[in-house]
């Protein structure tokens, strides 16, 4: 006859100290000499300091003993280390996943700021499930992960949040914690001012002696307070008669937001599809893009008769409806929903394109596209958009110390 199964104890084995080799496999030879079962493991060491987590379960009469709790606290005291053993019955095996992620860049980011992410975070009853650092180049970066409790109002979390990085002069992006944030597959960028450091246009204009009329159309245009098709217009009036080969001539001179190359290349690596969607210039924009091997590129083409520009566009205009389009387009093209899209901007004529991705990151930007946007950047670093993707700086510094291409440019204090 098969007796009735012996009632199972849960208890919780959590060893601390200094981390050195065979802490694991000392604490799991006791513990199979016991034949506990094992329900959960979680471990972390920050500088050299390990904590270990074990849930183990063992008939009642093995938790009550003493020989396990003696054998425990023998082999783990052996290597230095500290231990405690708790029953734990009512501990769920499997933490609940958290709901949200709250991601913290600065450089740097004071104690004092942090506390106030954290008294923000507590006063509407969101717990701190885990913070992890995620970079410590080109800015700090840290990543709680969050509960928020059923109901509660996630729009006020995030208004919250966004007072506390301007007073604390810090970057902060609120996410839904969930696999739709791993599941990203395309990212397209705006070009002047993001991808790259400076205005075309304007450089453009600089060759036909109209920068400064030039740029306080672009000014008014970022802000909101002109029209984008009716402000490009007037803008490219200006480079009437201008030979074509300064077209050539600007691509070359086009230097790559810091940032911009590791950002690539690292989101190619992950299996992202990357483009550009810009109210730039196609032939500027083109070698650059076949440079980096994007897969897409949106832009304005400039009308070329007899070696010279006309002072026209060609086609369709890329506007602020049409960024938005460009987008729909690249996702249907390669077959990925629109919540599974990121776009990265800094205008206001970006604005339709960063509420139509799944995720709109605005980079340096005009308040009017900070106000739309699901995260706001602040540091002149585009890898900084990598951190907000969930992916750590010792991820991306792994990856090219094997392709050979591992290198820090040494940044200026502020």
């Amino acid at each position: 006859m098969i007796g009735a199964p012996r009632e199972r104890s849960s208890v919780l084995i959590t060893v601390t100290g200094v981390d050195q080799p065979g802490v694991t496999s000392a604490l799991f030879e006791v513990l199979a000499r016991h034949q506990v079962e094992l329900r959960n493991v979680e471990q972390v060491v920050v500088r050299g300091r390990l904590t270990l987590g074990v849930l183990v379960a063992a008939p009642a009469e093995t938790v009550d003993g003493d020989a396990l709790r003696s054998d425990v606290e023998t082999a783990i005291h052996r290597l230095g280390l500290d231990v405690t053993i708790e029953r734990s019955d009512d501990m769920p095996v499997m933490r609940e996943p958290s709901t949200h992620t709250i991601v913290v860049l600065g450089r740097p980011i004071t104690a004092e700021a942090f506390s106030v992410v954290a008294r923000a975070v507590a006063g509407l009853g969101v717990n701190i499930d885990t913070i992890r650092g995620v970079s410590d180049y080109p800015v700090t970066g840290l990543e709680l992960r969050v509960s928020v409790p059923a109901g509660a109002a996630y729009s006020q979390l995030q208004s919250a949040l966004a007072q506390v990085a301007v007073d604390e002069g810090v970057d902060i992006a609120l996410e839904d914690y969930s696999l739709a944030r791993r599941a990203k597959r395309l990212i397209v960028f705006d070009v002047d001012s993001t991808l790259i450091q400076g205005e075309v246009i304007e450089m453009l204009a600089a060759r036909a002696g109209m920068e400064a009329q030039v740029a306080a159309v672009t000014e008014a245009a970022m802000r909101g307070e002109l029209d984008f098709a009716e402000s490009l217009h007037r803008r490219v009036a200006t480079l009437a008669g201008l030979p074509a080969s300064v077209l050539d001539d600007v691509a070359e001179q086009v230097e790559l937001t810091p940032g911009a190359r590791t950002t690539i290349r690292t989101l190619r690596r992950l299996g992202f599809h990357c483009g550009v969607v810009s109210g730039g210039f196609r032939q500027v924009i083109e070698p650059l893009a076949h440079e980096l091997m994007l897969d897409y590129v949106a832009a304005n083409e400039l009308e070329v008769v007899d070696g010279k520009l006309t002072g026209r566009v060609i086609g369709q205009v890329v506007d602020r409806p049409g960024k938005a389009k460009a987008l729909r387009d690249f996702a249907q093209q390669v077959g990925v929903p629109m919540e599974q899209t990121v776009a990265v901007g800094d205008g206001a004529n970006d604005i339709d394109m960063l509420a139509a991705a799944g995720l709109g990151v605005a980079f340096n930007a005009k308040p009017a596209l900070r106000e739309v946007a699901d995260a706001s950047l602040s540091h002149p670093y585009l890898d900084t958009v990598l951190f907000i993707l969930g992916v750590t700086r010792g991820e991306i510094e792994a990856a090219d110390a094997q392709d050979g291409v591992l290198r820090r440019v040494e940044i200026p204090e502020d």
